[in-house]
């Protein structure tokens, strides 16, 4: 499968996630052992069975959500032979932790995909919501 195509499969995961499932992202993973998750949920996790762990706390976090019209704003993608590393912000809306209405949020990406006998596949995924300047700094909290 080519790097496009298994982009587009990852951004489709994404929306099943923000709807409650899990399983679709969890599948663009490589199988290998190494593969890490660091999402806003909690700390970095490494392993299959810590990332599935995350990602399945991360789906019952999620329901009724799905893109907003903006969807995904590359900044850079970097592609080697072997690796390629995706900068993107990403905007989103979704029912979040049991509230009833939906809260819009958007997240700072960067996802490394590694080329396997597979195809492209997940091997790290970083996500944080910070997406403007931090008027205290990196370590501040803003007001």
């Amino acid at each position: 499968m080519e790097l496009d195509a298994s982009i587009t499969g990852y951004h489709d995961a994404l929306g099943a996630i923000v709807r409650g499932d899990p399983a679709p992202l969890l599948r663009a993973y490589s199988e290998a052992d190494d593969v890490t998750l660091s999402n806003p949920w909690g700390p970095t996790r490494r392993g299959q069975d810590e990332v599935a762990a995350a990602l399945e706390h991360a789906g019952t976090q999620f329901r009724d959500g799905g893109p907003q019209a903006t969807g995904h704003d590359r900044a850079a993608l970097f592609r080697g032979t072997d690796l390629a590393c995706l900068v993107e912000n990403e905007r989103w809306q979704a029912k979040v932790s049991g509230r009833d209405e939906l809260t819009p949020f958007e997240l700072r990406v960067t996802t490394v995909f590694r080329r396997e006998d597979r195809g492209w596949t997940v091997v790290h995924r970083h996500a944080d919501p910070i997406t403007v300047v931090n008027p205290k700094g990196v370590l501040g909290r803003p007001d």
